[in-house]
C-alpha cells in the first residue's frame, strides 16, 4: 500500500513537472534526446583574475613540441643510476640469503653463515651455543685434576638454589651474570673451574602449590584426604613435571654451570648429608627439643622462619582481610586502652595495647620499679574482667617498660608476644596459650611454665569467646569491656605487622615444642673467621652487620610443621601399653625419650637400651626440617658429604659464595656456622654480596606492584599489552596503574624490543656498584642492546677490511707495530687488559663494562679504525704499513673480544669465530684471558701523548666546522704553537692522522708562526691554536642575515617580559614560582639575543678584515726600539693568554674528571665532592656559591650529551655546559 501511495505521487509531480527531480523519468527517452549545453558561471581563479583586473580567460602559452623529447645524456645516466640501484638492491638481498645460517644439529657446534647479516639479531646470535658448550664437556672440571692444583689455581662456587617453584626474576638475572662472568674469567684463566648448579625443595612453597593444585580438581582434594605418602607422591610428580624450569631459564642466561652435578635438596645425596648434620649437632649438645615462642602461620598451621616474614608498616585505621576470616574487614593499627580493677581497692590500672585480642591470656601488668605513680602498687593483685579466678598480678620491669611512654603500664601476655616472653621467664609467670592452631580461641586452657615450674589449674573460656576465629575475638572484647566499662579509649596508631610471606596470613607468636639450635659456639667461630681475615666479605662495609646478627643470635628453630621435606630424624619411644593419649610427649621429663638416629633401627636400639626394654615402640616426629637447614650443607653436600670423596677432597671447600645481601643471615651465615661445626672448615674464604634490585623509583620488585620484570621478557622481547595486564594484576590502586601505564607506552610504545641474553647480562653488571641498591631502569638495560649491535656492526666492518689476510698462531709474538696509531692502540689495549682483569679481581664489574665499552668503541672503531682506513683502502699505500695495520687490528680483536667474553659470551663467541686463521681453534670460551705480563710489553705513553695532542687539535677543528657550519667541507687547517717546539714537532710526525680525523684538504702545522688573514681561530689550551682558512667556505652576509633574523625573533620576547616583570600588578599578585620562572625565560632570551648580537659583530669584523688586523698586531713581533712598549705587550699577553687558559682549564677539568655513565645515579654529595677535589688539585678557583644541584646537573648533562647527541663535539658541549652554568667561575 505504501509503494502504490508513493508511485500515485510520483505520476503526479510528473504530470506538474517532467523536469522536476522526483518525476518519473523516461531512460529511452533521455539517451535519445540530444546533450544540452550547460551554462557555467566563473570558476574561482576567473574571479580573482577579475578582481585583479587581468584576462578572465588566461592565454595558453606556445608550447616547445620538442618539450618530450629525451635528453640523451640525461637519460643515461637517468639509466646508470637505476642499474646501479638495482645491483645493490641484488646484491643486498644475495647477502641476505648469505647471511641466514642452516640449521645446526642440537650439540654440533655452530653452522655459521656465509657472510654475517647487516643487523644484529640477538635470537640468531645466541642459537646453538650453549647446547655446544654444554656438549663438549667444558663446564665440567675432572676432580682427580684439581686435587693435584694449588688452592689458589681452584675457582669453585656453588649456585644459590632457586626455589623449585620459581620463575627467575632480575635479582637472579644479576646473580646469575656476575657468577657466570667470574667462573668464565676464572676458566679462560686455566684455573681448575666448577660452578655447581642446583635447586631447593622450598617446603612451603612446593607444599602450598601442589595444595592449592589438588583444590582445583574436581572433586576437590586436601592433603588430609590423601594421607602423606600419597601426598608426597603428588609433589615429587609436580617436580618431575615443572621443577625444570628454572633450569631451562638458567640455561638462556648462558651460565656455564656443570649440568652433571645438578643437586636438588630432597635428592638422595643431600638427603643424606641433612640426617648426618642432624645427628652430629644432637651428639655436640647444640641441637635440643623445647618450648619456645615461634612465628606462627595459622593459614599453614606452621612454624616459618624470619625470612618468610613481611613487615608492612600501618600508619593507622586500616582495614584489611585476613585469611581464614572471610571477607570481613578488620581494623589494624588501633591503640585501645582498657581498666584492670585492682583487687580490694577502687583504684584501677589503665593499659593500652594494638592487639586486644591477647588480653585474653594476660597474666600480669608490669610497670617501672622507679615510677613513682605505681610504687604502691608493687605486687598487688588485679581482678581479669574475664575470668574472676585468674590472679592478674603487678609485676616491675625496667627492660620491658617505658614509663615515659603512654601510661606507664604494660599488660604481659608471655605466651603471644616476644618481649612478653622474655619477662614472663624473667618473673617465673605462667604460660597460656589462647588460640588453637589454626586461630581460633580455645575453649580451655591450661596455664604452664617454661621453666617447668608451678602446677596451674585448667581455665574454662567464657561461650561468647570460645571457638571465635582471633579477630573476631577482637571485637568481641572490645564489645564486651565497653559493656563492663572498663574500655577507656581508643586511637590510631602507627605499628608494623608481621605478615606471612607464603600466604599472607598475619603471623601469631605462639608457644610450640620445637626443635632448636643453640648457634652460639659456632656464631662465635664465624665472627672470629671475619675478623682474623680468613672469611672475607665484600663489600666490607657488611662485616658490622654480620657482627651484630651473630653476636646477638637466638636459637634456630629448625622444624616445620609439613609434609613436604626432610623428615627430622627423631623418634618417639613408648613403652608396652603407652601412647599418645597418656603419655605427654613435650613434657619436660620426657624429653630424654626423643630418640636421634641416622636410622630407625639404630633408634630402636638406642630406645630399648633407654628404657631398659625390649617391648618398645617407636614414633617418628612427624614435622620437618626448615628448607634453610639443607641450603645450609649445600656447599659441601653437594660433593658428597659426609663421605669423604674424591669430589669432597678436591673442591671443599670452594673459593666464593655470591649472593644478595638480602640473606646474609638466612643463608650465609647458616652456611658458614654449619661448615665451621661440621667439617671444621670454612665453607667458602669469599663472600661478595651484590646490592638488592629496585624498580627505578626505588621500589622493591613484587608481583603486588606489577613491576616485576621476568628476564625473559628483556631476552625475547614482549608486547605492551602483556606488560600493561600484568601491572593490572597488581595490588596497585587505579591512578597508580594509569601512570605506570603511561610510562611504560613512553618508554616502550611498541612493547619491549628483544635484546637477547648478552645486553641483559652487560645491562645489569654495569648497573653494579658495590654496596647501593639498584634502581634498575629496564629501558637503560634494554638501550645495551645498542652496544651489542655497534660491536656487531664495527666488527662486521673491521673483518671487511682484511681481505685476503689470516693471522698466523704466533701473532702475537711478532707484532711489531711501526705508525704511531699502532703503538697507541695497543698501549690503550694493555690499559684495558689491566683494568679489566682488575676489576673483575675486585668485583668491580660496572668499570669492567665501562673499560671495555670505551675500549672497543672510542679507542678502537672511533680512532684506530678511523686512522687505518686510508692505509687499508689507498692502493698506494701497500706493504708494511697496512700489512701491520691489519696485525694490530686483527690482535685488537682478539684480545678485545676474550675481554668482553666473561660479560657477553655469545656474540663474542660469534665474532671470535669468524676471525680469519690459519690455525684451528675450539671456542673462545677455553681460549687463553688476556693477562697484563702478556701485554706488558705494548705500554707506550709517548704514542698515548701522542694521539691525545691529535684528538685534541681534531677536537677544536671540529669546533670550528660546527661554528662555521662548514659540514664536510674540504678546509685547511693550521695547528700553531705558542713556544712549544716539542709538541709541534710530535704533530708533524702525525700529520696524516690530523688530517684522516679532520677531513681536512692540507694541515699545516708550525710554532712560533703568523697565521694566514681570513681564519676562523680555537684555542685548544694556553700553547696551541687550531685555525681554519674561511676564504671561500662561507658567506658571512648569508651568517648575518640568519642571526638578524633570530634577534629579530627573540628581542621582542625580551621586551615583552622585561615590560611583565616590571608591572606593579605583576609584582603584587604573580606567586614566587611564577616569578622565578619568567626571569629564567628573561636569562635565557637575554643570553640568546647577547650571542646573536656578538656573532653579528664577529661577522662584520670579518668582512671587514678589522679583526684580523688587530690579531696579527696582538701576536706580531714587537719594536726593538720601544723595549717599554715590547714589555707591556708581553704583560697584556700573558693575562690574555692566562684568562683564556683558566676558562679552557675549567672545562677540561669538568670533562676529565671520569665521571662514568653509570655514575650518574651516584649519591650527589659524591659527585660534589669528587668535582671540588678535582677543581682544587687543578689549582683553580673554587666559588662556595655554586650550587650542589648546578654541579649535579652540569655532570649528568656533560654524561648525557655526550653520550646521546654524537653530532656536537665534546669541546662544544662543555662550552656550553660551563657557559650556562659554570660560567667563567668553577
Amino acid at each position: 500500500a505504501k509503494v502504490e501511495k508513493l508511485l500515485s505521487l510520483k505520476k503526479q509531480i510528473t504530470a506538474l513537472d517532467p523536469t522536476h527531480s522526483l518525476a518519473i523519468v523516461d531512460k529511452k527517452k533521455k539517451a535519445k534526446a540530444a546533450p544540452v549545453e550547460e551554462k557555467k558561471g566563473l570558476s574561482k581563479r576567473e574571479q580573482k583574475r577579475l578582481a585583479r583586473g587581468e584576462d578572465v580567460k588566461k592565454k595558453k602559452k606556445d608550447k616547445d613540441p620538442n618539450r618530450w623529447a629525451v635528453d640523451p645524456a640525461k637519460a643515461a645516466a637517468k639509466a646508470e643510476k637505476a642499474r646501479l640501484k638495482a645491483l645493490a638492491k641484488a646484491e643486498a638481498e644475495k647477502a641476505d640469503v648469505k647471511a641466514i645460517a642452516p640449521p645446526t644439529p642440537k650439540g654440533d657446534k655452530k653452522i655459521l653463515a656465509e657472510q654475517m647479516s647487516r643487523t644484529y639479531n640477538p635470537g640468531d646470535v645466541e642459537a646453538a651455543w650453549q647446547d655446544w658448550w654444554e656438549k663438549s664437556g667444558w663446564y665440567g672440571c675432572d676432580e682427580k685434576k684439581a686435587l693435584k692444583r694449588p688452592a689458589d689455581e681452584k675457582f669453585v662456587m656453588v649456585i644459590p638454589p632457586p626455589n623449585v617453584t620459581g620463575s627467575l626474576h632480575l635479582g637472579h638475572a644479576l646473580t646469575a651474570a656476575i657468577e657466570d662472568c667470574l667462573t668464565r674469567w676464572h676458566r679462560m684463566r686455566g684455573d681448575a673451574t666448577l660452578y655447581v648448579p642446583g635447586t631447593d625443595h622450598a617446603g612451603i612453597a612446593t607444599q602450598s602449590v601442589v595444595e592449592k593444585m589438588l583444590a582445583k580438581q574436581s572433586p576437590p582434594v586436601s592433603r588430609h584426604d590423601l594421607g602423606r605418602e600419597k601426598f608426597l607422591e603428588h609433589v615429587w610428580a609436580w617436580k618431575g613435571q615443572y621443577g625444570s624450569r628454572i633450569c631451562t631459564q638458567l640455561r638462556r642466561l648462558g651460565s656455564s654451570v656443570d649440568w652433571s652435578r645438578e643437586r636438588f635438596t630432597m635428592d638422595e645425596r643431600c638427603a643424606k648429608a641433612v640426617t648426618e648434620a642432624f645427628v652430629r649437632f644432637h651428639e655436640a649438645g647444640i641441637m635440643y627439643r623445647a618450648s619456645r615462642l615461634v612465628n606462627w602461620s595459622c593459614a599453614l598451621k606452621s612454624a616459618i622462619s624470619d625470612l618468610e616474614v613481611d613487615h608492612l608498616e600501618l600508619n593507622g585505621g586500616e582495614l584489611r582481610t585476613v585469611p581464614g576470616h572471610g571477607a570481613t574487614k578488620y581494623q589494624f593499627a588501633m591503640f585501645t586502652e582498657f581498666a584492670y580493677k585492682v583487687i580490694g581497692s577502687d583504684e584501677e590500672v589503665v593499659v593500652a595495647t594494638t592487639r586486644l585480642e591477647t588480653m585474653l591470656g594476660d597474666v600480669a601488668v608490669a610497670v617501672h620499679p622507679k615510677d613513682p605513680r605505681y610504687k604502691h602498687l608493687h605486687g598487688k593483685k588485679l581482678k581479669h574482667p574475664f575470668f574472676p579466678s585468674r590472679v592478674v598480678t603487678v609485676v616491675t620491669d625496667d627492660v620491658l617498660v617505658d614509663m615515659d611512654k603512654g601510661t606507664g603500664c604494660v599488660k604481659v601476655t608471655p605466651a603471644h608476644d616476644p618481649h612478653d616472653y622474655d619477662c614472663g621467664k624473667r618473673h617465673a609467670l605462667p604460660f597460656m596459650t589462647i588460640f588453637s592452631l589454626d586461630g581460633r580461641v580455645v575453649t580451655q586452657c591450661t596455664p604452664f611454665s617454661v621453666t617447668g615450674a608451678g602446677d596451674y589449674p585448667v581455665e574454662v573460656f567464657p561461650s561468647w569467646i570460645a571457638g571465635q576465629m582471633r579477630y573476631d575475638a577482637r571485637v568481641l572484647v572490645e564489645k564486651k569491656l565497653d559493656e563492663l566499662g572498663l574500655l577507656r579509649g581508643k586511637s590510631e596508631r602507627p605499628m608494623t605487622l608481621a605478615v606471612c610471606s607464603r600466604s599472607g596470613d598475619i603471623i601469631e607468636p605462639l608457644v610450640q615444642p620445637q626443635w632448636f639450635v643453640d648457634c652460639t659456639g659456632p656464631a662465635k667461630r664465624a665472627c672470629d673467621a671475619v675478623r682474623d681475615g680468613s672469611l672475607r666479605i665484600r663489600p666490607k662495609m657488611h662485616e658490622r652487620t654480620w657482627f651484630k646478627w651473630l653476636e646477638d643470635i637466638r636459637p634456630w628453630c629448625i622444624s616445620r610443621q609439613l609434609w613436604w621435606g626432610h623428615r627430622i630424624p627423631a623418634w618417639f619411644a613408648f613403652r608396652k601399653g603407652e601412647s599418645r593419649n597418656n603419655v605427654d610427649v613435650d613434657a619436660e621429663r620426657n624429653k630424654e625419650r626423643w630418640i636421634v638416629a641416622r636410622s630407625e633401627a639404630q633408634a630402636l636400639a638406642q630406645a630399648q637400651k633407654l628404657l631398659g626394654t625390649k617391648d618398645v615402640t617407636l614414633e617418628r616426629d612427624e614435622d620437618v626440617l626448615d628448607t634453610w637447614f639443607s641450603s645450609g650443607l649445600f656447599p659441601f653436600s653437594v660433593f658428597g658429604w659426609p663421605d669423604d670423596t674424591d669430589e669432597f677432597k678436591a673442591f671443599y671447600p670452594t673459593q666464593l659464595l655470591e649472593t644478595g645481601l638480602d640473606i646474609l643471615f638466612f643463608w650465609v651465615a647458616r652456611m658458614v656456622m654449619m661448615g665451621l661445626q661440621l667439617t671444621d672448615k670454612l665453607p667458602f674464604t669469599d663472600v661478595y654480596l651484590h646490592a638488592m634490585v629496585r624498580d627505578k623509583d626505588g621500589r622493591k620488585m613484587s608481583k603486588s606492584l606489577g613491576n616485576v620484570i621476568d628476564p625473559l621478557e628483556v631476552i625475547d622481547g614482549c608486547p605492551l599489552a602483556q606488560l600493561v595486564d600484568k601491572l593490572k594484576a597488581g595490588n596497585l590502586r587505579a591512578s597508580e596503574v594509569k601512570r605506570a601505564e603511561e610510562a611504560f607506552k613512553a618508554d616502550f610504545p611498541e612493547g619491549m624490543p628483544r635484546c637477547g641474553t648478552d645486553a641483559l647480562r652487560v645491562g645489569l653488571l654495569a648497573y653494579t656498584v658495590q654496596g647501593r641498591d639498584i634502581n634498575l631502569d629496564i629501558k637503560r638495560v634494554v638501550g645495551y642492546r645498542s652496544f651489542c649491535n655497534k660491536l656487531w656492526n664495527a666488527v662486521r666492518f673491521m673483518l671487511g677490511t682484511f681481505d685476503d689476510y689470516k693471522a698466523s698462531e704466533n701473532l702475537w709474538s711478532t707484532l711489531k707495530p711501526l705508525a704511531g696509531r699502532d703503538k697507541f692502540i695497543l698501549s690503550r689495549l694493555r690499559r684495558c687488559v689491566l683494568d679489566v682483569n682488575t676489576c673483575l679481581t675486585e668485583y668491580k664489574f660496572g668499570e669492567a663494562v665501562q673499560a671495555i665499552y670505551h675500549f672497543f668503541l672510542d679507542d678502537l672503531c672511533d680512532v684506530y679504525v678511523e686512522l687505518v682506513k686510508p692505509v687499508m683502502y689507498d692502493d698506494d699505500k701497500k706493504g708494511k704499513g697496512r700489512d701491520a695495520a691489519k696485525m694490530v687490528l686483527w690482535a685488537c680483536l682478539d684480545a678485545g673480544l676474550r675481554l668482553l667474553h666473561p660479560l657477553c659470551p655469545f656474540v663474542t663467541e660469534e665474532l671470535w669465530q669468524r676471525l680469519p686463521r690459519t690455525f684451528a681453534v675450539s671456542s673462545i670460551m677455553v681460549a687463553p684471558y688476556p693477562t697484563p705480563s702478556e701485554v706488558d710489553t705494548f705500554d707506550n705513553q709517548e704514542a698515548e701523548r701522542g694521539t691525545s695532542l691529535v684528538l685534541e687539535t681534531v677536537t677544536g677543528a671540529r669546533s670550528l666546522r660546527a661554528q662555521y657550519s662548514l659540514a664536510n667541507k674540504p678546509a685547511h687547517f693550521h695547528a700553531v704553537f705558542s713556544n712549544d717546539a716539542e709538541r709541534a714537532s710530535i704533530l708533524e710526525g702525525r700529520k696524516d692522522d690530523c688530517s684522516t680525523l679532520m677531513r681536512a684538504a692540507s694541515v699545516s702545522i708550525g710554532n712560533n708562526v703568523t697565521p694566514p688573514k681570513g681564519c676562523g681561530q680555537k684555542l685548544v689550551d694556553d700553547k696551541l691554536s687550531v685555525l681554519v682558512d674561511l676564504k671561500g667556505l662561507v658567506d658571512a652576509d648569508a651568517e648575518i642575515k640568519k642571526l638578524q633574523k633570530e634577534l629579530k625573533t627573540v628581542e621582542p620576547l625580551v621586551a615583552k617580559l622585561e615590560a611583565k616583570i616590571k608591572d606593579a600588578r605583576y609584582l603584587a599578585k604573580a606567586p614566587e614560582k611564577q616569578r622565578v620562572q619568567d626571569r629564567e625565560k628573561l636569562k635565557s632570551y637575554g643570553d640568546k639575543a647577547a650571542a646573536a648580537r656578538a656573532a653579528i659583530k664577529s661577522w662584520e669584523e670579518f668582512k671587514s678584515g678589522g679583526g684580523e688586523e688587530e690579531e696579527d698586531d696582538f701576536w706580531a713581533e714587537d719594536d726593538e726600539d720601544d723595549p717599554a712598549a715590547a714589555a707591556a705587550l708581553e704583560e697584556a699577553k700573558a693575562k690574555a693568554m692566562a684568562k683564556l687558559a683558566k676558562k679552557e682549564a675549567n672545562q677540561r677539568s669538568l670533562c676529565n674528571l671520569e665521571i662514568k655513565p653509570w655514575e650518574a645515579d651516584q649519591d650527589l654529595k659524591a659527585l660534589y665532592a669528587k668535582i671540588k677535589a678535582t677543581v682544587v688539585k687543578d689549582g683553580l678557583k673554587w666559588s662556595e656559591g655554586l650550587k650542589l644541584v648546578d654541579v649535579a646537573f652540569g655532570v649528568q648533562k656533560i654524561i648525557c650529551t655526550a653520550v646521546v647527541n654524537q653530532s656536537l663535539s665534546m669541546d662544544a658541549i662543555i662550552e656550553e655546559i660551563t657557559e650556562e652554568l659554570f660560567t667563567d667561575e668553577v
